[in-house]
Order: C-alpha cells, then sequence, then structure tokens
C-alpha cells in the first residue's frame, strides 16, 4: 500500500493537483511516523487504521468548521477524506452489515443492551475494516432494542 501511496503521490504532483498531494503527503507521513514509532514495517491493517483515524480527523473538522460558518475549510476538509477513502477497503452495506450482526446476536445469545459490547466486539473482528464502528453500533443497538 506505502508504494501506492507514493506513486499516487508522484502523479498529483505530475498533474499538479496541489489538494491531493498535500493529503497523501501527510497520510505517508503519518504512516513513516508510526513505522518509527512501532521500530518496525506496519501490517495492510495497521495502515488502514492509520487511513481511517485521518478520515476521522477530517470529518469531525469538517463539521467544526461547519458548525463556525466556514463552508470553504470544510469542503476542503470533505474533498481530503474522499481522497483518503479512495485507499480503504470496500465498505459493507448496510444489509449486508445487518445480516453480520444478526448472525452474532442470535450466535452469543444476547437479548439486552447491556451486552452491546461484547456483540460489537465479535461484528468488528469479523468485519475487519469493512465496516466503520459507529454504523455497527448503531445496528446493534437497533436490533437489542427490537
Amino acid at each position: 500500500m506505502e508504494e501506492k501511496l507514493k506513486a499516487d503521490l508522484k502523479q498529483a504532483q505530475l498533474a499538479r493537483d496541489i489538494l491531493r498531494v498535500s493529503t497523501l503527503r501527510l497520510l505517508i507521513s503519518e504512516i513513516n511516523n508510526a513505522k518509527i514509532q512501532k521500530g518496525d514495517s506496519l501490517s495492510g491493517q495497521e495502515m488502514i487504521n492509520i487511513i481511517r483515524r485521518e478520515l476521522k480527523k477530517r470529518t469531525e473538522a469538517a463539521a467544526g468548521f461547519r458548525q463556525g460558518s466556514r463552508e470553504e475549510l470544510a469542503g476542503k476538509e470533505e474533498a481530503e477524506a474522499e481522497i483518503l477513502k479512495a485507499y480503504l477497503p470496500v465498505q459493507m452495506t448496510d444489509e449486508e452489515l445487518t445480516k453480520v450482526v444478526g448472525e452474532v446476536i442470535t450466535e452469543e445469545g444476547v437479548t439486552s443492551l447491556q451486552d452491546t459490547g461484547r456483540v460489537i466486539g465479535v461484528v468488528m473482528g469479523r468485519v475487519a475494516g469493512k465496516a466503520d464502528g459507529g454504523r455497527v453500533s448503531v445496528l446493534v443497538k437497533e436490533k437489542l432494542t427490537n
């Protein structure tokens, strides 16, 4: 994945795509910082987690800028988020995710909201980066309250 990021950075530089260049540089920098901190190379899942963290930062920043009536900055953050999304695995559809949640609830024999955390943990282990934790949480709570 790191090679793909570097190749895409080079392409963006040649195309003079300033937004993509700055976003990819920041992402590559975060990956390098994580490698230094770990003292070893990163697995694919660790890189995906870094991309997710950066995506979350952009989403939260865009919401903050919108609250402060700064549409131009919110738009920039959202554009960066779209660039980052291209490097994440394809997300599961709500139907697929609902099916997995239902299977886990049945297998675990869960009936109350008190076991929400346990169900979310099992579901997140099964979907392995193909679904956002927020979506999983909402679906689990929805299933357990019905």
